[in-house]
C-alpha cells in the first residue's frame, strides 16, 4: 500500500525544475529581410497559392534533431520547438513572399482560391550537426512553382543552407536555424522571381 501511494503521488506532483523543458521559436530576422525586398512592380503576377511545407521522415514533430555521426538522428531531451518546423515555416514563407511585392495576394493552403500560380515545398529538413567544430545547422527544402492556367511546372529546385553556430548547444542551434531560414527564404524568392521573368530553364 505504501508503494502504491508513493506511485500515485508521483503522478500528480509537479515536474522537477532540475531539467526544465526549453521551447523555441523559428522566425525571420525582420531587419535583415526588409533590406532584401526588391519588387519593382507590386502585384504584377496576381494570386499565389502556397502549400503547407512537407517534412522529411523524422522531422514532422516539434522535437529538435541533431547528428553526432552521419545517418544517425538524435533528439534533444529538454529542448523542443514550439511546433513542428514545417508548421512554423509556413507563415514565414507566406510573409516573405508577400514582402517581395510581386503578388497581388499570397494565400496559404487550405483554400478554395485557385490562384494564378502555386508554390509547393517538400523534403524539409532542419537539424544541428556536430560532425565538425563548430557545429552547424542544416536547413534544406525542395520547391516547385506551377502556373495554374496552363498547368505548367515553371521550375523545380532544391535549397540548402549550412549555418555555423555560435555555441555547441541547443540554443546555438536555434540561433543558427533562424539565420538559415532568413537566408533560405531570400534565395527562394530570388529564384521565384527569376522563374517569373522567364530567365531560362537553367534558372529554374
Amino acid at each position: 500500500m505504501v508503494t502504491l501511494s508513493c506511485a500515485l503521488a508521483a503522478c500528480v506532483l509537479p515536474r522537477s525544475t532540475e531539467n526544465p523543458v526549453h521551447t523555441f521559436l523559428l522566425t525571420l530576422d525582420e531587419s535583415a529581410w526588409s533590406a532584401g525586398v526588391r519588387a519593382a512592380q507590386p502585384g504584377i503576377h496576381g494570386v499565389l497559392v502556397v502549400g503547407l511545407p512537407q517534412a522529411e521522415a523524422g522531422f514532422e514533430q516539434p522535437r529538435m534533431a541533431y547528428l553526432r555521426r552521419p545517418y544517425e538522428v538524435s533528439y534533444y531531451a529538454t529542448n523542443v520547438w514550439v511546433d513542428a518546423p514545417a508548421r512554423m515555416l509556413a507563415p514565414l514563407l507566406v510573409r516573405s513572399l508577400e514582402a517581395t511585392g510581386l503578388w497581388r495576394v499570397v494565400v496559404s493552403m487550405p483554400t478554395v482560391v485557385r490562384g494564378d500560380y502555386r508554390l509547393d515545398t517538400s523534403e524539409l529538413l532542419l537539424q544541428q550537426e556536430f560532425l565538425q567544430p563548430p557545429s552547424r545547422t542544416r536547413l534544406q527544402l525542395r520547391a516547385q512553382l506551377l502556373e495554374m492556367k496552363e498547368q505548367r511546372v515553371l521550375g523545380v529546385r532544391s535549397f540548402e543552407v549550412l549555418e555555423p553556430t555560435s555555441s555547441d548547444d541547443a540554443y546555438g542551434g536555434v540561433q543558427a536555424a533562424n539565420r538559415a531560414v532568413t537566408h533560405l527564404l531570400e534565395t527562394l524568392n530570388d529564384w521565384v522571381a527569376s522563374c517569373l521573368r522567364g530567365a531560362g530553364k537553367d534558372a529554374c
